[in-house]
Protein backbone atom coordinates (compact mmCIF):
# COMPACT_ATOMS: atom_id res chain seq x y z
CA UNK A 1 0.00 0.00 0.00
CA UNK A 2 2.76 2.43 1.16
CA UNK A 3 5.05 1.79 -2.13
CA UNK A 4 1.46 2.15 -4.44
CA UNK A 5 0.92 5.80 -2.58
CA UNK A 6 4.41 7.01 -3.28
CA UNK A 7 4.51 5.55 -6.91
CA UNK A 8 1.20 8.07 -6.97
CA UNK A 9 3.27 11.05 -5.87
CA UNK A 10 6.13 11.41 -7.64
CA UNK A 11 8.55 14.16 -7.31
CA UNK A 12 7.99 16.59 -4.45
CA UNK A 13 9.19 20.05 -4.25
CA UNK A 14 9.89 21.97 -0.75
CA UNK A 15 9.23 25.92 -0.73
CA UNK A 16 10.99 27.63 2.53
CA UNK A 17 8.92 30.82 3.08
CA UNK A 18 10.59 32.86 5.86
CA UNK A 19 8.40 36.08 6.68
CA UNK A 20 8.63 39.08 8.97
CA UNK A 21 5.94 36.76 11.40
CA UNK A 22 6.86 33.43 11.01
CA UNK A 23 8.65 30.92 8.99
CA UNK A 24 7.51 27.74 7.14
CA UNK A 25 8.45 24.69 4.91
CA UNK A 26 5.88 23.15 2.70
CA UNK A 27 6.22 20.59 0.46
CA UNK A 28 4.10 20.01 -2.83
CA UNK A 29 3.27 17.24 -5.33
CA UNK A 30 5.04 19.22 -8.81
CA UNK A 31 2.55 17.04 -11.10
CA UNK A 32 -1.06 18.17 -8.78
CA UNK A 33 0.77 21.18 -7.37
CA UNK A 34 -0.92 19.95 -3.77
CA UNK A 35 0.34 20.74 -0.79
CA UNK A 36 1.24 17.51 1.11
CA UNK A 37 2.52 18.80 4.77
CA UNK A 38 3.63 22.17 5.97
CA UNK A 39 5.30 23.24 9.74
CA UNK A 40 5.04 26.47 10.86
CA UNK A 41 7.27 28.66 13.68
CA UNK A 42 6.27 32.09 14.66
CA UNK A 43 9.39 34.63 15.06
CA UNK A 44 10.10 37.24 17.44
CA UNK A 45 10.46 40.65 16.37
CA UNK A 46 12.50 43.10 19.00
CA UNK A 47 12.13 47.19 19.29
CA UNK A 48 15.14 48.44 20.73
CA UNK A 49 14.57 51.75 20.52
CA UNK A 50 11.25 53.82 19.06
CA UNK A 51 10.60 53.17 15.19
CA UNK A 52 13.58 50.18 15.09
CA UNK A 53 12.56 46.86 14.43
CA UNK A 54 15.40 44.14 14.12
CA UNK A 55 14.99 40.24 14.02
CA UNK A 56 17.71 37.64 14.79
CA UNK A 57 19.18 36.23 12.18
CA UNK A 58 20.30 32.97 13.91
CA UNK A 59 16.61 32.48 15.12
CA UNK A 60 15.46 32.66 11.80
CA UNK A 61 18.15 30.59 10.42
CA UNK A 62 17.27 27.82 13.20
CA UNK A 63 13.34 28.41 12.30
CA UNK A 64 14.32 27.00 9.07
CA UNK A 65 15.65 24.29 9.87
CA UNK A 66 12.79 23.46 12.63
CA UNK A 67 10.15 23.81 10.05
CA UNK A 68 12.34 21.68 7.57
CA UNK A 69 12.65 18.50 10.11
CA UNK A 70 9.34 18.37 11.80
CA UNK A 71 7.68 18.96 8.12
CA UNK A 72 10.21 15.91 7.41
CA UNK A 73 8.38 13.94 10.35
CA UNK A 74 5.24 14.41 9.45
CA UNK A 75 5.65 13.54 5.90
CA UNK A 76 7.06 9.99 7.71
CA UNK A 77 4.21 10.00 9.36
CA UNK A 78 1.90 10.13 5.91
CA UNK A 79 3.95 7.75 4.86
CA UNK A 80 5.75 9.38 2.18
CA UNK A 81 9.62 9.42 1.21
CA UNK A 82 11.45 12.34 1.67
CA UNK A 83 13.68 10.82 -0.71
CA UNK A 84 11.75 11.88 -3.70
CA UNK A 85 11.92 16.20 -2.74
CA UNK A 86 13.86 16.87 -5.80
CA UNK A 87 14.38 20.56 -5.56
CA UNK A 88 13.93 23.41 -2.65
CA UNK A 89 12.29 26.93 -3.37
CA UNK A 90 13.49 29.79 -1.07
CA UNK A 91 10.91 32.51 -0.81
CA UNK A 92 11.62 35.65 1.90
CA UNK A 93 10.49 38.90 3.58
CA UNK A 94 12.56 41.74 1.30
CA UNK A 95 14.32 44.32 2.06
CA UNK A 96 15.75 43.16 5.65
CA UNK A 97 18.91 43.25 5.83
CA UNK A 98 21.91 41.35 7.25
CA UNK A 99 25.50 41.64 7.16
CA UNK A 100 27.29 38.41 8.81
CA UNK A 101 31.04 37.25 9.00
CA UNK A 102 31.96 34.48 6.17
CA UNK A 103 34.96 33.15 8.30
CA UNK A 104 32.60 32.48 11.54
CA UNK A 105 29.11 32.46 10.02
CA UNK A 106 28.19 34.75 12.92
CA UNK A 107 25.85 37.72 12.08
CA UNK A 108 27.60 40.81 13.17
CA UNK A 109 24.78 42.78 13.91
CA UNK A 110 20.91 41.37 14.20
CA UNK A 111 18.74 41.44 10.92
CA UNK A 112 17.56 45.09 10.16
CA UNK A 113 13.91 44.66 9.50
CA UNK A 114 11.98 46.70 6.50
CA UNK A 115 10.05 48.24 8.65
CA UNK A 116 12.39 50.05 10.66
CA UNK A 117 12.50 53.53 10.62
CA UNK A 118 15.98 54.33 12.08
CA UNK A 119 17.21 55.59 9.08
CA UNK A 120 15.00 58.49 8.14
CA UNK A 121 17.48 61.53 8.74
CA UNK A 122 20.23 59.10 6.50
CA UNK A 123 17.46 59.35 3.28
CA UNK A 124 16.49 63.17 4.10
CA UNK A 125 20.68 64.19 3.86
CA UNK A 126 20.98 61.99 0.60
CA UNK A 127 18.04 63.11 -0.89
CA UNK A 128 19.40 66.62 -0.77
CA UNK A 129 22.28 64.92 -2.58
CA UNK A 130 19.87 64.07 -6.02
CA UNK A 131 19.65 66.66 -8.10
CA UNK A 132 15.87 67.72 -8.98
CA UNK A 133 15.89 67.17 -12.58
CA UNK A 134 17.31 63.78 -12.69
CA UNK A 135 16.53 61.60 -9.87
CA UNK A 136 18.85 58.71 -10.95
CA UNK A 137 18.22 56.69 -8.27
CA UNK A 138 14.45 56.35 -9.23
CA UNK A 139 15.10 55.90 -12.56
CA UNK A 140 17.95 53.12 -12.34
CA UNK A 141 16.09 51.13 -9.48
CA UNK A 142 12.22 52.48 -9.78
CA UNK A 143 12.37 53.15 -5.87
CA UNK A 144 12.13 56.64 -3.77
CA UNK A 145 14.48 56.40 -1.59
CA UNK A 146 12.83 55.77 1.78
CA UNK A 147 13.60 53.77 4.78
CA UNK A 148 11.98 50.40 3.42
CA UNK A 149 15.01 49.37 0.88
CA UNK A 150 18.15 47.75 2.13
CA UNK A 151 20.94 50.34 0.52
CA UNK A 152 19.99 52.54 3.65
CA UNK A 153 19.77 50.29 6.38
CA UNK A 154 23.44 49.04 5.05
CA UNK A 155 24.98 52.26 5.47
CA UNK A 156 23.14 52.94 9.15
CA UNK A 157 25.15 49.47 9.46
CA UNK A 158 28.73 50.42 8.27
CA UNK A 159 28.46 53.93 10.02
CA UNK A 160 27.47 52.69 13.58
CA UNK A 161 28.36 49.00 14.04
CA UNK A 162 32.00 49.23 14.82
CA UNK A 163 32.26 45.21 14.27
CA UNK A 164 30.49 45.56 10.77
CA UNK A 165 33.07 48.47 9.97
CA UNK A 166 36.26 46.39 11.28
CA UNK A 167 35.02 42.92 9.33
CA UNK A 168 34.23 44.91 6.07
CA UNK A 169 38.32 46.42 6.21
CA UNK A 170 39.47 42.79 7.16
CA UNK A 171 37.40 41.61 4.32
CA UNK A 172 35.62 39.29 6.69
CA UNK A 173 31.96 40.69 6.04
CA UNK A 174 28.96 39.37 3.53
CA UNK A 175 26.25 41.46 2.97
CA UNK A 176 22.97 39.83 2.10
CA UNK A 177 18.92 40.09 2.54
CA UNK A 178 17.32 36.93 3.82
CA UNK A 179 17.24 34.45 1.38
CA UNK A 180 20.94 35.22 0.43
CA UNK A 181 21.71 34.57 4.32
CA UNK A 182 19.35 31.71 4.08
CA UNK A 183 21.68 29.92 0.87
CA UNK A 184 24.65 30.80 1.94
CA UNK A 185 23.88 28.63 5.34
CA UNK A 186 22.20 26.21 3.62
CA UNK A 187 24.71 25.07 1.63
CA UNK A 188 27.44 25.09 3.62
CA UNK A 189 28.28 28.63 4.91
CA UNK A 190 31.52 28.89 6.52
CA UNK A 191 32.46 25.65 4.69
CA UNK A 192 31.88 27.08 1.27
CA UNK A 193 28.01 28.43 1.57
CA UNK A 194 26.73 30.00 -1.72
CA UNK A 195 27.06 33.88 -1.82
CA UNK A 196 24.09 34.60 -4.10
CA UNK A 197 20.52 36.06 -4.36
CA UNK A 198 18.01 36.38 -6.95
CA UNK A 199 17.17 39.30 -9.21
CA UNK A 200 13.80 40.21 -7.22
CA UNK A 201 15.41 40.14 -4.14
CA UNK A 202 18.08 42.52 -5.81
CA UNK A 203 16.00 45.02 -6.78
CA UNK A 204 14.80 45.68 -3.59
CA UNK A 205 18.40 46.97 -2.34
CA UNK A 206 18.44 50.34 -4.09
CA UNK A 207 21.65 49.29 -5.28
CA UNK A 208 20.63 47.30 -8.29
CA UNK A 209 19.87 48.83 -11.88
CA UNK A 210 16.80 47.21 -12.81
CA UNK A 211 17.47 47.93 -16.61
CA UNK A 212 21.20 46.24 -17.36
CA UNK A 213 20.23 43.80 -14.25
CA UNK A 214 23.44 44.00 -12.13
CA UNK A 215 24.84 45.99 -9.40
CA UNK A 216 25.20 50.13 -10.07
CA UNK A 217 28.33 51.23 -9.76
CA UNK A 218 26.99 55.05 -9.47
CA UNK A 219 24.30 53.97 -6.61
CA UNK A 220 27.60 51.91 -5.05
CA UNK A 221 28.98 54.79 -4.83
CA UNK A 222 26.33 57.28 -3.92
CA UNK A 223 25.92 55.41 -0.50
CA UNK A 224 29.12 54.31 -0.15
CA UNK A 225 28.53 50.51 -0.30
CA UNK A 226 31.59 48.47 -0.80
CA UNK A 227 30.91 46.26 -3.83
CA UNK A 228 32.79 43.39 -2.53
CA UNK A 229 30.30 42.93 0.24
CA UNK A 230 27.44 42.43 -2.16
CA UNK A 231 25.69 38.94 -3.28
CA UNK A 232 26.44 37.57 -6.93
CA UNK A 233 23.52 38.15 -8.61
CA UNK A 234 21.46 34.73 -10.42
CA UNK A 235 18.14 34.49 -12.32
CA UNK A 236 15.24 33.30 -9.85
CA UNK A 237 15.03 30.19 -12.06
CA UNK A 238 18.56 27.85 -11.51
CA UNK A 239 20.50 25.65 -9.24
CA UNK A 240 22.19 27.50 -6.91
CA UNK A 241 24.00 24.90 -4.74
CA UNK A 242 23.53 22.03 -2.54
CA UNK A 243 21.71 21.24 0.92
CA UNK A 244 24.88 20.41 3.28
CA UNK A 245 24.10 18.72 6.61
CA UNK A 246 24.14 20.93 9.33
CA UNK A 247 24.54 19.92 12.97
CA UNK A 248 21.29 21.89 13.42
CA UNK A 249 20.04 19.40 10.87
CA UNK A 250 18.70 15.83 12.15
CA UNK A 251 19.74 12.50 9.95
CA UNK A 252 21.23 15.00 7.25
CA UNK A 253 17.36 15.27 5.94
CA UNK A 254 17.59 16.79 2.06
CA UNK A 255 21.28 16.66 2.47
CA UNK A 256 22.51 17.11 -1.72
CA UNK A 257 19.08 18.34 -2.85
CA UNK A 258 19.22 21.55 -4.73
CA UNK A 259 18.36 24.93 -3.49
CA UNK A 260 16.98 26.22 -6.87
CA UNK A 261 14.42 28.66 -6.89
CA UNK A 262 14.54 31.99 -5.13
CA UNK A 263 11.78 34.68 -5.52
CA UNK A 264 11.13 37.57 -3.02
CA UNK A 265 7.95 36.86 -1.13
CA UNK A 266 5.78 39.12 -3.06
CA UNK A 267 7.32 38.28 -6.98
CA UNK A 268 6.75 34.00 -5.48
CA UNK A 269 3.28 34.83 -4.71
CA UNK A 270 3.18 36.81 -8.56
CA UNK A 271 4.76 33.47 -9.46
CA UNK A 272 2.30 31.19 -7.61
CA UNK A 273 -1.15 32.87 -8.54
CA UNK A 274 0.06 31.96 -12.05
CA UNK A 275 -0.04 36.24 -13.08
CA UNK A 276 1.97 35.25 -15.74
CA UNK A 277 0.24 37.45 -18.26
CA UNK A 278 0.58 41.57 -18.96
CA UNK A 279 -1.94 43.31 -16.31
CA UNK A 280 -2.37 40.57 -14.66
CA UNK A 281 -2.22 41.16 -10.69
CA UNK A 282 -2.77 39.82 -6.92
CA UNK A 283 -2.51 41.39 -3.32
CA UNK A 284 -1.20 39.33 -0.49
CA UNK A 285 -2.16 39.77 2.51
CA UNK A 286 1.17 39.27 5.28
CA UNK A 287 2.55 41.87 7.73
CA UNK A 288 1.90 44.09 5.42
CA UNK A 289 0.24 44.27 2.39
CA UNK A 290 1.50 44.54 -1.35
CA UNK A 291 -0.20 44.43 -4.59
CA UNK A 292 1.44 43.36 -8.07
CA UNK A 293 0.71 43.62 -11.49
CA UNK A 294 2.99 41.97 -14.52
CA UNK A 295 3.75 44.52 -16.63
CA UNK A 296 5.60 42.07 -19.06
CA UNK A 297 9.18 43.11 -20.45
CA UNK A 298 8.48 46.38 -20.06
CA UNK A 299 9.16 48.83 -17.08
CA UNK A 300 6.67 50.99 -16.13
CA UNK A 301 7.28 53.77 -13.95
CA UNK A 302 4.27 54.89 -12.20
CA UNK A 303 2.64 58.64 -11.69
CA UNK A 304 0.84 57.42 -8.78
CA UNK A 305 2.89 56.39 -6.32
CA UNK A 306 4.00 53.10 -6.99
CA UNK A 307 7.44 51.35 -6.87
CA UNK A 308 8.66 49.70 -10.13
CA UNK A 309 10.38 46.28 -9.40
CA UNK A 310 11.64 43.18 -11.27
CA UNK A 311 8.76 40.52 -11.26
CA UNK A 312 10.67 36.94 -11.72
CA UNK A 313 13.48 35.82 -14.48
CA UNK A 314 12.23 32.18 -14.37
CA UNK A 315 16.01 30.88 -15.89
CA UNK A 316 19.29 31.94 -16.93
CA UNK A 317 18.29 32.55 -20.66
CA UNK A 318 15.14 33.38 -20.03
CA UNK A 319 13.81 37.10 -19.84
CA UNK A 320 13.01 39.22 -17.35
CA UNK A 321 9.75 40.32 -16.32
CA UNK A 322 8.55 43.44 -14.53
CA UNK A 323 5.91 45.18 -11.89
CA UNK A 324 4.36 47.61 -10.45
CA UNK A 325 4.16 47.57 -6.85
CA UNK A 326 1.80 49.19 -4.52
CA UNK A 327 3.02 48.88 -1.01
CA UNK A 328 1.39 48.93 2.28
CA UNK A 329 3.43 48.46 5.61
CA UNK A 330 1.04 47.48 8.65
CA UNK A 331 -1.48 44.86 7.87
CA UNK A 332 -1.30 41.30 9.66
CA UNK A 333 0.72 43.47 11.91
CA UNK A 334 -2.03 45.53 12.88
CA UNK A 335 -3.67 42.23 13.97
CA UNK A 336 -0.35 41.41 16.01
CA UNK A 337 -0.13 44.68 17.76
CA UNK A 338 -4.15 44.23 18.65
CA UNK A 339 -2.91 41.01 20.23
CA UNK A 340 0.68 41.83 21.97
CA UNK A 341 0.29 45.49 22.87
CA UNK A 342 -3.27 46.02 23.48
CA UNK A 343 -4.19 42.50 24.53
CA UNK A 344 -7.70 42.41 23.25
CA UNK A 345 -7.31 39.65 21.93
CA UNK A 346 -5.44 35.85 22.58
CA UNK A 347 -4.70 34.58 18.94
CA UNK A 348 -5.05 36.24 15.40
CA UNK A 349 -7.77 34.38 14.70
CA UNK A 350 -10.49 35.82 17.45
CA UNK A 351 -10.09 39.65 15.52
CA UNK A 352 -12.96 37.61 13.23
CA UNK A 353 -15.15 36.87 16.07
CA UNK A 354 -14.77 40.30 17.38
CA UNK A 355 -15.74 42.31 14.39
CA UNK A 356 -18.69 39.53 13.64
CA UNK A 357 -20.08 40.63 17.10
CA UNK A 358 -20.81 44.23 15.96
CA UNK A 359 -20.35 44.19 11.74
CA UNK A 360 -19.50 48.32 11.85
CA UNK A 361 -16.70 50.43 13.06
CA UNK A 362 -19.27 52.38 14.24
CA UNK A 363 -17.56 55.55 12.45
CA UNK A 364 -14.35 54.65 14.19
CA UNK A 365 -11.43 54.90 11.87
CA UNK A 366 -8.08 52.97 12.73
CA UNK A 367 -5.00 54.06 10.30
CA UNK A 368 -2.08 52.23 11.44
CA UNK A 369 1.02 54.66 10.35
CA UNK A 370 3.42 52.83 12.92
CA UNK A 371 5.85 52.88 10.12
CA UNK A 372 4.71 55.88 8.41
CA UNK A 373 2.73 55.77 5.37
CA UNK A 374 4.04 53.61 2.37
CA UNK A 375 2.29 53.58 -1.34
CA UNK A 376 1.02 55.99 -2.15
CA UNK A 377 1.83 58.94 0.08
CA UNK A 378 5.35 58.00 1.19
CA UNK A 379 4.88 60.05 4.17
CA UNK A 380 7.11 58.89 6.88
CA UNK A 381 5.98 61.70 9.62
CA UNK A 382 2.99 59.92 9.77
CA UNK A 383 1.80 57.57 12.83
CA UNK A 384 -1.02 55.81 13.69
CA UNK A 385 -4.58 57.19 15.02
CA UNK A 386 -7.50 55.68 16.29
CA UNK A 387 -10.18 58.20 15.17
CA UNK A 388 -14.21 58.95 15.75
CA UNK A 389 -14.30 57.34 19.05
CA UNK A 390 -17.56 57.60 21.23
CA UNK A 391 -18.67 56.67 24.34
CA UNK A 392 -19.91 53.66 22.97
CA UNK A 393 -17.32 52.41 20.96
CA UNK A 394 -16.02 49.06 22.43
CA UNK A 395 -13.00 47.01 21.61
CA UNK A 396 -15.11 45.18 18.87
CA UNK A 397 -15.45 48.25 16.92
CA UNK A 398 -12.08 48.69 16.96
CA UNK A 399 -11.10 44.94 15.50
CA UNK A 400 -13.72 45.95 12.91
CA UNK A 401 -11.62 49.31 12.44
CA UNK A 402 -8.47 47.00 11.87
CA UNK A 403 -9.94 44.99 9.33
CA UNK A 404 -11.36 47.79 7.60
CA UNK A 405 -8.37 49.62 7.41
CA UNK A 406 -6.46 46.94 5.78
CA UNK A 407 -9.02 46.85 3.22
CA UNK A 408 -9.02 51.05 2.32
CA UNK A 409 -5.10 50.71 2.13
CA UNK A 410 -5.66 48.34 -0.58
CA UNK A 411 -8.53 50.61 -2.05
CA UNK A 412 -5.43 53.47 -2.31
CA UNK A 413 -3.27 50.98 -3.92
CA UNK A 414 -5.56 49.88 -6.76
CA UNK A 415 -6.78 53.21 -7.14
CA UNK A 416 -3.37 54.14 -7.88
CA UNK A 417 -2.52 50.66 -10.21
CA UNK A 418 -5.88 51.41 -12.14
CA UNK A 419 -4.88 55.10 -13.01
CA UNK A 420 -1.16 54.01 -13.64
CA UNK A 421 -1.98 51.18 -16.03
CA UNK A 422 -5.46 52.98 -17.53
CA UNK A 423 -7.35 49.62 -17.18
CA UNK A 424 -9.04 49.16 -14.08
CA UNK A 425 -9.34 45.28 -12.88
CA UNK A 426 -11.97 44.04 -12.81
CA UNK A 427 -11.63 41.60 -9.91
CA UNK A 428 -8.72 41.16 -7.02
CA UNK A 429 -6.97 37.66 -7.02
CA UNK A 430 -5.50 37.42 -2.96
CA UNK A 431 -3.55 35.02 -1.27
CA UNK A 432 -1.50 35.24 2.19
CA UNK A 433 -2.47 34.45 6.01
CA UNK A 434 -5.36 36.65 6.37
CA UNK A 435 -7.54 35.44 3.42
CA UNK A 436 -8.49 32.82 5.87
CA UNK A 437 -10.80 35.99 7.47
CA UNK A 438 -14.04 35.36 5.90
CA UNK A 439 -15.45 38.66 7.48
CA UNK A 440 -11.83 40.94 5.63
CA UNK A 441 -12.67 39.46 2.50
CA UNK A 442 -16.21 40.45 2.48
CA UNK A 443 -15.15 43.90 3.29
CA UNK A 444 -12.54 44.35 0.54
CA UNK A 445 -15.34 43.02 -1.92
CA UNK A 446 -17.70 45.73 -0.34
CA UNK A 447 -14.81 48.63 -0.42
CA UNK A 448 -12.95 47.89 -3.41
CA UNK A 449 -16.69 47.42 -5.42
CA UNK A 450 -14.98 45.20 -7.47
CA UNK A 451 -15.29 40.83 -6.81
CA UNK A 452 -12.18 39.22 -4.67
CA UNK A 453 -11.14 36.17 -5.66
CA UNK A 454 -9.26 33.67 -3.43
CA UNK A 455 -6.99 30.42 -4.38
CA UNK A 456 -8.48 27.19 -1.85
CA UNK A 457 -4.98 26.58 -1.31
CA UNK A 458 -3.69 30.42 0.06
CA UNK A 459 -0.32 29.19 0.20
CA UNK A 460 0.64 31.05 -2.90
CA UNK A 461 3.89 32.30 -1.71
CA UNK A 462 5.49 29.13 -1.02
CA UNK A 463 3.82 27.71 -4.03
CA UNK A 464 5.86 29.91 -6.13
CA UNK A 465 8.95 29.29 -4.88
CA UNK A 466 8.44 25.59 -5.44
CA UNK A 467 7.06 26.12 -8.63
CA UNK A 468 10.79 28.22 -9.46
CA UNK A 469 12.70 25.66 -7.96
CA UNK A 470 10.89 22.53 -9.47
CA UNK A 471 11.18 24.17 -13.33
CA UNK A 472 15.06 25.23 -13.05
CA UNK A 473 17.43 23.62 -15.74
CA UNK A 474 18.97 20.54 -14.35
CA UNK A 475 15.76 19.97 -11.92
CA UNK A 476 13.04 19.90 -14.77
CA UNK A 477 9.97 18.24 -12.01
CA UNK A 478 7.91 20.95 -12.54
CA UNK A 479 6.53 22.60 -15.63
CA UNK A 480 5.46 26.13 -16.56
CA UNK A 481 4.11 25.84 -19.73
CA UNK A 482 0.29 27.30 -19.96
CA UNK A 483 -1.43 23.94 -20.63
CA UNK A 484 0.24 22.09 -17.89
CA UNK A 485 -0.47 24.59 -15.26
CA UNK A 486 -2.89 22.86 -12.50
CA UNK A 487 -6.45 24.69 -12.71
CA UNK A 488 -7.02 26.32 -9.29
CA UNK A 489 -10.44 26.04 -7.80
CA UNK A 490 -11.22 29.69 -6.46
CA UNK A 491 -13.52 31.32 -3.71
CA UNK A 492 -15.32 34.34 -4.80
CA UNK A 493 -16.46 37.26 -2.72
CA UNK A 494 -18.96 39.13 -4.19
CA UNK A 495 -19.61 43.30 -3.24
CA UNK A 496 -22.72 43.01 -0.84
CA UNK A 497 -23.39 47.20 -0.41
CA UNK A 498 -24.19 49.91 -2.53
CA UNK A 499 -20.99 51.84 -4.41
CA UNK A 500 -22.26 55.14 -2.90
CA UNK A 501 -22.12 53.42 0.97
CA UNK A 502 -18.90 51.90 0.30
CA UNK A 503 -17.85 55.39 -1.22
CA UNK A 504 -18.51 57.51 1.49
CA UNK A 505 -16.83 54.83 4.07
CA UNK A 506 -13.42 55.84 1.74
CA UNK A 507 -13.84 59.61 1.76
CA UNK A 508 -14.13 59.42 5.28
CA UNK A 509 -11.42 56.81 5.79
CA UNK A 510 -8.83 60.00 3.61
CA UNK A 511 -9.74 62.32 5.90
CA UNK A 512 -8.64 60.37 9.13
CA UNK A 513 -5.25 59.98 6.65
CA UNK A 514 -4.74 63.35 6.39
CA UNK A 515 -4.96 63.58 10.30
CA UNK A 516 -2.30 61.05 10.85
CA UNK A 517 0.13 62.86 8.66
CA UNK A 518 3.06 65.55 9.92
CA UNK A 519 3.23 64.08 13.47
CA UNK A 520 6.45 63.02 13.65
CA UNK A 521 9.86 65.32 12.72
CA UNK A 522 13.45 63.48 12.38
CA UNK A 523 14.09 66.16 15.44
CA UNK A 524 11.43 65.44 17.34
CA UNK A 525 11.41 61.60 16.63
CA UNK A 526 15.09 61.50 17.55
CA UNK A 527 14.79 63.41 20.62
CA UNK A 528 12.05 61.22 21.80
CA UNK A 529 13.81 57.90 21.01
CA UNK A 530 17.22 59.83 22.53
CA UNK A 531 15.34 60.21 25.79
CA UNK A 532 13.54 56.56 25.84
CA UNK A 533 16.88 54.89 24.86
CA UNK A 534 18.90 56.93 28.14
CA UNK A 535 16.25 56.38 30.07
CA UNK A 536 16.49 52.11 29.38
CA UNK A 537 20.38 52.97 30.05
CA UNK A 538 19.87 54.65 33.24
CA UNK A 539 17.77 51.49 34.08
CA UNK A 540 19.71 48.67 33.19
CA UNK A 541 21.72 48.10 36.39
CA UNK A 542 23.96 45.58 34.54
CA UNK A 543 25.81 48.61 32.15
CA UNK A 544 29.01 49.22 33.83
CA UNK A 545 28.68 53.15 35.10
CA UNK A 546 31.75 53.85 32.59
CA UNK A 547 29.16 52.98 29.59
CA UNK A 548 26.11 54.99 30.78
CA UNK A 549 28.04 58.06 31.49
CA UNK A 550 29.46 57.62 28.27
CA UNK A 551 25.70 57.17 26.68
CA UNK A 552 24.35 60.13 28.26
CA UNK A 553 27.60 62.43 27.09
CA UNK A 554 27.09 61.19 23.60
CA UNK A 555 23.76 62.12 23.88
CA UNK A 556 23.29 65.56 25.29
CA UNK A 557 24.15 67.68 22.54
CA UNK A 558 21.02 66.01 21.13
CA UNK A 559 18.73 65.99 24.09
CA UNK A 560 19.76 70.01 25.07
CA UNK A 561 18.27 72.49 22.67
CA UNK A 562 20.39 74.55 20.32
CA UNK A 563 21.57 77.88 22.09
Amino acid sequence: MAAAKKAVLGPLVGAVDQGTSSTRFLVFNSKTAELLSHHQVELKQEFPREGWVEQDPKEILHSVYECIEKTCEKLGQLNIDISNIKAIGVSNQRETTVVWDKLTGEPLYNAVVWLDLRTQSTVESLSKRIPGNNNFVKSKTGLPLSTYFSAVKLRWLLDNVRKVQKAVEEDRALFGTVDSWLIWSLTGGASGGVHCTDVTNASRTMLFNIHSLEWDKELCEFFEIPMKILPNVRSSSEIYGLMKISHSLKAGALEGVPISGCLGDQSAALVGQMCFQDGQAKNTYGTGCFLLCNTGRKCVFSEHGLLTTVAYKLGRDKPVYYALEGSVAIAGAVIRWLRDNLGIIKTSEEIEKLAKEVGTSYGCYFVPAFSGLYAPYWEPSARGIICGLTQFTNKCHIAFAALEAVCFQTREILDAMNRDCGIPLSHLQVDGGMTNNKILMQLQADILYIPVVKPSMPETTALGAAMAAGAAEGVGVWSLEPEDLSAVTMERFEPQINAEESEIRYSTWKKAVMKSMGWVTTQSSESVSDFAFLGGCLHDLNQPKAVLISEYISLLPRLLPSP
